[in-house]
């Protein structure tokens, strides 16, 4: 019997040693401060302005790609606040429409507000990139679960934008979004 309670022990202390190794190595161990001064410099103001054009893959738990999709977005800004307005059509035929209420302090944070949070989202623009961090509350015919999100988006030139998130139930990552958003020339 102690046999096995050594193994179980073994594998919980990997497991927890696997999670700390996550947080202060991977995805989540990013911060704002590690794209100060990067180039270009990202202005949600300005970069997330006017008709965007957004393509796109979810990765389920497994990491296979679970949902594909294309959104047209479209950013209005009167000085720090402003609303991005989002249509998105799913591989699997479902159309969403979303609005994000966004306002940024002269200090680069940024307050966010949906329909589908649950609060207030909050984040920072430091350099050439964004993180955004918020609960969202999926559809009832996505479960209705909460989860927690960390959106990451990267300033690549001053038309396109790299958009990576994580969303975890229990600190569990149980699905990815990499997309890539641009700015559609009128």
């Amino acid at each position: 019997m102690s046999t096995a309670l050594s193994i179980l022990t073994g594998m919980a202390l990997m497991l927890a040693l696997y999670a700390l190794a996550q947080r202060l190595t991977g995805f989540q161990a990013q911060k704002p401060a590690d794209y100060a001064g990067k180039q270009p410099a990202m202005d949600i103001r300005k970069h997330l302005s006017g008709p965007l054009r957004c393509e796109g893959v979810i990765y389920g738990p497994t990491g296979r790609v679970t949902s594909r999709f294309t959104a047209d977005m479209e950013g209005r800004w009167d000085g720090n606040r402003g609303v991005l307005t989002e249509n998105f059509h799913y591989d699997s035929g479902t159309k969403q429409d979303r609005e994000w209420r966004l306002s940024i302090g002269n200090d680069g944070r940024i307050v966010a507000d949906a329909d589908d949070l649950a609060g207030q989202g909050s984040g920072t623009q430091e350099g050439s990139a964004v993180q955004l961090r918020y609960t969202i509350r999926l559809p009832e015919s996505a479960g209705g679960h909460a989860l927690d999100v960390t959106d990451w988006l990267y300033l690549v030139d001053e038309r396109t934008i790299v958009n990576r998130s994580q969303f975890r139930k229990f600190g569990i990552k149980v699905a990815e979004l990499v997309a890539t958003m641009r700015r559609v020339e009128t």
